[in-house]
């Protein structure tokens, strides 16, 4: 009896372990554990040095109009494991090379009523994991519609979590800090103040979401290589207290699409128990597929200025004539329009801010409300949209170009499309070409509004496929692209290099808007920007936005000290020095470090971290062996020690210190700073004070015998 005993328990064994595998990371700190459950339904959960960080999950996907979905059912028939290990380069970025490290599990497995086979694919990196799912070629699986993804990630506990609320079209919320168990009543209150926003859920959030346990593990559940599909959101169960994934609808109410082949982006958990790992994981990136871009000599990082504060404050217009002309004489009559005093995008201003650029060693001047349409945007001719080529009758784009090149300074294009996709698709050619014909290398694009012409969701499978197809457009005339208004990064940055910003979340603008919370910029690189750079717009000077525009009420929360260290601590090739030039001529001692700040690096070293909190930050400009280190602050005073170990030993160098004043602070006294020089080496430390609100930024130059 009790050998047939044994005999059937090695058996029952035998057979959980046929329906269960198990994958470790590389460095042996993760355990992914994938099972089937008695009905079929394809599970996993992580480990984390020994602690449970996921808890079983299950994995599938709903099919609309299908009496079996891809949820349960399935049989294992196969599972393969492999590792990898490489270094790459990438085109511009943190640092000069990455390490692509990971073991893979990928399982087959067979729905036995339907005889449809799904991959799911596992890969397990030092930082995390990454997953997706695989519909290899079949004949009864081809065409099929997502009705919902029903990917999840159970949570261990109540954990803290940095959150904006689950959004179909923005992502320019404020972030809140909260348990778990708390975003049900709190994104009801958002959705209460945002009457507007008629798109999100009161269980849900966006990712890139960072969480923190009650035991000190920090987790970010985010997606990567999101192409052809539509973008995730997670959905709460609050009493369970487990996330499921939730895409974005089209305009009939479908999730996505699909052909097989075909895959899905990858979901993916960073997992660490210090913070600093996970703003320095380079995971995201690694998920996507190499360059694709056969010469990427043209692409290159850029520090720019331009006529775009003005407006956004207030203080002059997009638009060419005020909107009573517009109206009575037809808005594409302007050459008997009244001229709008305030239009900002004139020869003469221009000019001014490409003088600034060449004296000060910015590489390009943006410029903003340059072609005819704008008075349209504000609603008064519905069947008019941009055609991006045609200028307003003020701003000659020849003579601009040749000013410009006089100068060697670079102008970056502007294309606002109101949200009419398929216009812009239509007129992308043209465009393209009459940049390159106008010396313009980068463009600008933006997409404010509701989606034309079907009412389409700015991150659901169709309008995903359209900013899709504008990098890989502009990459065939060799144009760099800034998307504003766009779906958020997921490291495609990697593939498409050309793709050198995003906005996709609460920018600088929102500083004119009405103010964002000081402590955003403490959590925008831990959320916001695992997938990618950011066009933050930093380098405010003038907090008080009155004065340049008496209406405009709102305050900047942030100090001068702030706005320098957003150019280390706010990562992107792309950074522009947003205020205006008077505003700089005003502190010429602090507008020193944005002048000298690099754009490209070949090291980045996370010093201190911690969510909402503070981010400390020293990067290496490729190419020398210079240094700079950004800290920013959130709501309290702090006393940060800085251990400058990772400067070269046997040097000595020059630290240049711009930091908060001892009576700074955010809102009483935001232009309130300090500089000193000391000299340094590999052995200094420093401790350094930084104000609510605030921060510093150092310049770190070596010494030449």
């Amino acid at each position: 009896m009790k050998h047939l005993l044994c005999i059937a328990l090695f058996y029952l064994f035998a057979l959980q372990n046929a329906n269960s595998q198990q994958l470790k990371s590389p460095d042996g700190k993760f355990t992914m554990e994938f099972a089937l459950l008695n009905d079929g339904t394809p599970s996993y959960s992580l480990i984390y040095k020994g602690k449970k960080v996921i808890n079983p999950s299950k994995l599938g996907l709903e099919l609309k109009k299908d009496k079996y979905s891809l949820l349960n059912g399935f049989s294992l028939i196969d599972s393969k494991t492999s590792s990898f290990d490489e270094t790459w380069k990438p085109v511009w970025g943190e640092v000069e090379s990455i390490r692509n490290h990971y073991n893979e599990l990928a399982v087959t497995l067979n729905q036995k009523e339907t005889d449809r086979q799904i991959i799911i694919r596992f890969r397990l990196f030092n930082d995390g994991l990454g997953f997706r799912y695989e519909f290899p070629n079949q004949k009864n699986l081809v065409y099929f519609v997502i009705k919902e993804e029903r990917t999840q990630f159970a949570m261990t506990g109540d954990h803290t979590a940095f959150w904006i609320p689950g959004d179909y079209d923005t992502q320019e919320y404020d972030y809140t800090t909260s348990k778990l168990s708390e975003i049900r009543g709190l994104s009801e209150k958002a959705k209460t103040a945002n009457l507007s926003q008629t798109s999100f859920s009161t269980t849900g959030v966006q990712t890139s979401l960072m969480l923190k346990t009650a035991d000190g593990i920090y987790i970010n559940l985010h997606e990567a290589a999101l192409i052809n599909y539509s973008c995730m959101h997670l959905n709460l169960d609050d009493k369970n207290m487990i996330f499921e994934s939730w895409l974005t609808p089209d305009a009939k109410g479908d999730k996505g699409y699909m052909q097989a082949p075909a895959h899905s982006p990858w979901r993916t958990i960073i997992v660490s128990d210090d913070a600093r790992d996970i703003l320095a994981s380079k995971m995201t990136l690694n998920l996507n597929d190499p360059c694709k871009i056969e010469d990427t000599s043209w692409i290159k990082p850029v520090k720019y200025v331009g006529v775009w504060w003005e407006m956004i404050t207030g203080k002059s217009s997009w638009s060419y004539t005020d909107e009573f002309s517009a109206v009575q004489l037809g808005v594409t009559d302007y050459a008997k329009a009244i001229p709008n005093k305030t239009h900002g995008a004139n020869n003469e201003k221009v000019k001014k801010y490409i003088d600034f650029a060449a004296a000060n060693g910015f590489d390009a001047v943006l410029v903003e409300g340059w072609n005819e349409g704008w008075e349209d945007w504000f609603g008064h001719y519905k069947d008019y949209v941009f055609d991006f080529v045609t200028p307003y009758p003020d701003f000659d784009v020849k003579a601009i170009h040749e000013y410009a090149k006089s100068k060697d300074v670079k102008m970056i294009m502007h294309h606002e499309t109101s949200g009419s996709t398929r216009n812009y698709e239509r007129h992308m050619d043209k465009a393209y070409q009459f940049m390159k014909d106008n010396g313009y290398d980068a463009v600008k694009s933006g997409y404010v509004g509701d989606i034309l012409p079907r009412g389409e969701n700015h991150y659901d499978q169709w309008i995903v496929n359209h900013y899709q197809y504008a990098i890989e457009k502009a990459a065939e005339y060799k144009i760099m692209v800034n998307a504003h208004e766009a779906v958020r990064p997921t490291g495609i940055c990697r593939t498409y290099p050309n793709l050198i910003g995003n906005e996709a979340a609460r920018g600088t603008e929102y500083q004119a808007f009405g103010g964002s919370k000081p402590n955003h910029v403490t959590l925008l690189p831990f959320t916001r920007l695992i997938g990618g750079p950011m066009d933050y717009t930093p380098g405010i000077f003038e907090m008080d936005i009155s004065k340049l525009s008496p209406t405009n009420k709102s305050h900047a929360n942030c100090t001068i000290a702030n706005q320098l260290a957003l150019y280390v601590t706010m990562y992107s090739p792309l950074q522009m020095a947003a205020d205006l030039p008077e505003n700089y001529n005003r502190f010429p001692d602090a507008f020193q470090f944005i002048k000298d700040v690099a754009v490209d690096w070949s090291e980045s070293n996370y010093l201190e971290a911690e969510p909402g909190q503070y981010i400390t930050v020293a990067r290496k400009a490729k190419g020398t062996n210079n240094w700079f280190v950004g800290n920013v602050n959130g709501y309290d005073t702090r006393t940060s020690t800085i251990n400058f170990a990772f400067l070269e030993k046997g040097k000595k160098y020059t630290a240049t210190i711009y930091a908060d004043a001892k009576d700074a602070n955010y809102k009483t006294n935001p232009q309130a700073y300090t500089i000193r020089k000391i000299e340094v080496t590999n052995k200094s430390k420093l401790s350094q004070l930084s104000a609510p609100g605030g921060g510093y930024a150092i310049s770190i130059i070596e010494n030449k015998k």
